[in-house]
């Protein structure tokens, strides 16, 4: 019946929703001042507005709800219903209180004596009454009638909703709260934070517990799950609380990263697992923009394998450091098209000029490449495209040695007759010493670059000598290693295996 009701209302227009406001205000008007003649005269002598004010009651709805209107009042959504609409109403009331009494003042006389504390009476009252109200119908909305259950202190009721501790009692833990509690998808039941000065105490009608008493808070509220709204802290701290948190059977989620939600790109509520980097024993080291921006700036940059985990990752940040065109070569479709309309979305978002090409291809393809490079004048040149596995390359040599090494080769040779200035290969630390069939190919790979980096005049395969083919192109290499969360690599594998309930597998007995 409630829920029926809640629903109907909801449905209402919002005209009809704005009518309702204002008449159920000016009810509020007359029953604040006239609880204002009773606060200061009692109730013995009951006052009939009709009998001696009848021009108080109704100059007070014709000052306030003007000024209710003016001040936003009737257009703010009751469902979220906050700070600013509560200073909206002290502002508005105030105001109107403010002129109601200069009207006594002005037209009172001795026979309609209207005693000053009425007015004050009439403030506060008013104040409560129409804050009150909205406030309760906030509560009504949400469907936390009665008392709102979820919003008093160790209440127990969840309705059947997963419960939840937040980490962090800060303004991303309040804004956490406020967001669980309006979308209804989990129930949160307490604090966890290490400010020893607001231990015990309640924030958002929530207990705020002491780290070193969470399995206390466990068997006191039930919870399941915790979820870290700590945006802002270091990597190391994070270690250190997931470390800690290690020992109790929660699972553990995460809010974004402070500068995900100042830039937008999501909302507090939009909870992630937790980031495997999050657990390496060493903090992330930023790159400097002014020296990547040096290849890129206002230029026109090739990413070969712009679909894979690697490649896929360079045209992000690639983009960020505003190319005038990037092209993006990779012979899978699907994975083409995926980062096509991701970076179009972050283009768009972040309001940038960049011009984006998606070119079907493969690196096998010389004179595709050549044709690439000449026809759009490529700078720079990042070579991404390669088969990474190494258990795949295993089984699939040639395949392996052809897209690694010969297909380099066509790329390091098409960037030489095209003039591309800089051409940086996207190497593997597996290439050290190779101990299997991928890492090889990519040391080929390495050694290919030194030889053309060292040639003045180099002679590219299948052609005559050419003493003006003169090298204008600048080799360089970086070796990946380790890449967290690569497609096919350890990582998502052992989130599988963990999500399907184990064990946990890896390709030999003495891997480390």
């Amino acid at each position: 019946m409630m829920s029926r009701l809640r629903a109907r209302l909801l449905a209402l227009p919002r005209r009809k929703k704005r009518i309702i406001q204002v008449a159920a205000d000016v009810i509020l008007v007359w029953l604040a001042l006239w609880m204002a003649f009773v606060v200061r005269l009692g109730i013995d002598e009951l006052i009939n507005p009709l009998e001696k004010h009848t021009w108080l009651f109704i100059s007070a709805p014709v000052a306030a709800i003007p000024l209710f209107i003016r001040f936003g009042m009737y257009r703010a959504v009751m469902r979220y219903f906050g700070n600013d609409a509560l200073i909206a109403i002290i502002k508005a009331v105030t105001m109107s209180s403010l002129i109601l009494g200069c009207m006594v003042y002005v037209y009172s006389n001795h026979q309609q004596l209207v005693p000053r504390s009425v007015i004050f009476n009439y403030w506060w009252l008013s104040m409560v009454m129409i804050g009150g109200l909205r406030l309760a119908m906030r509560q009504y909305f949400l469907g936390d009638w009665f008392a709102a259950a979820q919003h008093v202190p160790f209440a127990k009721s969840d309705n059947g909703l997963q419960k939840v501790a937040i980490y962090g009692a800060g303004a991303a833990g309040n804004q956490l709260v406020a967001a669980l509690r309006m979308g209804r998808l989990m129930h949160p039941v307490a604090f966890i934070d290490d400010d020893e000065s607001i231990s015990n105490r309640v924030i958002s009608g929530l207990q705020v517990y002491k780290p070193r008493n969470i399995q206390r808070m466990i068997d006191s509220t039930g919870a399941q799950e915790i979820l870290l709204a700590i945006p802002s802290s270091s990597r190391g701290r994070r270690r250190e609380i997931l470390g800690f948190l290690e020992g109790f059977p929660l699972h553990v989620r995460s809010v974004p990263g402070f500068m995900d939600l100042a830039a937008g790109r999501v909302k507090v509520d939009d909870l992630q697992e937790v980031d495997i980097a999050d657990l390496l024993g060493r903090d992330a080291v930023p790159a400097r923009d002014n020296l990547l921006e040096h290849c890129i700036k206002g230029k026109t940059v090739l990413v070969t394998g712009a679909g894979g985990s690697i490649g896929s990752e360079l045209c992000r940040q690639i983009l960020l450091l505003k190319p005038t065109q990037l092209l993006l070569l990779d012979h899978s479709e699907f994975n083409l098209y995926s980062i096509l309309s991701e970076l179009e979305q972050r283009s768009a978002r972040e309001s940038l000029s960049v011009k984006l090409l998606p070119i079907l291809g493969s690196v096998r393809n010389h004179p595709k490449l050549l044709s690439i490079m000449k026809t759009w004048k490529v700078d720079t040149v990042y070579h991404a495209a390669a088969y990474k596995h190494v258990p795949m390359v295993e089984h699939n040599i040639a395949e392996g040695v052809i897209n690694n090494v010969v297909g380099t080769l066509n790329t390091a040779q098409a960037a030489l007759q095209a003039g591309v200035s800089n051409f940086v290969l996207i190497s593997t630390d597996k290439a050290v010493r190779p101990t299997n069939v991928m890492g090889s190919t990519k040391r080929l790979a390495e050694l290919i670059l030194q030889a053309l980096s060292r040639e003045t005049a180099p002679v590219i395969f299948g052609d005559k000598a050419n003493v003006y083919q003169v090298n204008k192109t600048r080799f360089t290499m970086v070796r990946f290693g380790n890449v967290l969360g690569s497609s096919g690599s350890v990582i998502p594998l052992f989130h599988k295996q963990i999500q399907s309930g184990g064990p946990l597998t890896v390709t030999h007995p003495k891997i480390t």
